[in-house]
């Protein structure tokens, strides 16, 4: 089985990759940098807002189990797409929201799901979700992987990521892994 890669960003990392681990045809989440213009940029440096990195996630996923599609789509109900800059609390460019594709493909799919979300104004202000070309992946430090199922009772995971689970499982619960349901 051929692997395919996603990377995107929607706030915290450890929020997304709390999200997408637990998707069925979801093989490997990584939590890391991506989008600015420091090589092997550090969490400190990339919380200081000026490296232009945003914390991502790298996906390796099984396209014929979960496409694409699928995963934009999650991407955009678990996260707020029309908050420049800021999810919740979390402020600065390092919290965008992004999207990084690799091929024409990607970009169109993502071009076409912001226009659809944007018609049907599924939102009530203007998705900001930046579509742009993915260039390098800098993973992040060990202590940042699996960080969500290592401190589920610490107060950030309790308050902001768990209510994103409970989302995720309600919505998209076909989609889930059975370990985690």
């Amino acid at each position: 089985m051929a692997l395919k890669k996603a990377i995107l960003a929607g706030g915290c990392f450890w929020c997304t990759e709390a999200i997408y681990k637990r998707l069925g045809g979801v093989a490997t989440v990584v939590p890391g940098y991506t989008g600015g213009t420091m090589a092997d940029p550090t969490y400190e440096s990339v919380s200081s807002g000026a490296t232009g990195h945003a914390e991502a996630i790298e996906i390796e996923y099984d396209d014929s189990a979960i496409p694409y599609e699928k995963l934009l789509t999650i991407f955009f109900h678990t996260h707020n797409p029309t908050t420049l800059n800021q999810q919740g609390a979390d402020v600065g460019t390092q919290y965008r929201s992004a999207i990084f594709y690799s091929d024409d493909a990607e970009k169109q799919m993502a071009d076409n799901i912001i226009k659809e979300l944007e018609s049907e104004k599924t939102y009530p202000d203007p998705i900001v979700t930046e579509v742009v070309p993915f260039t390098t992946f800098y993973p992040a430090e060990n202590y940042h992987h699996d960080y969500y199922d290592r401190n589920q009772n610490q107060g950030y995971c309790s308050v902001i990521i768990s209510p994103k689970i409970m989302k995720l499982m309600k919505e998209y619960s076909n989609e889930v892994k059975d370990e985690f349901k």
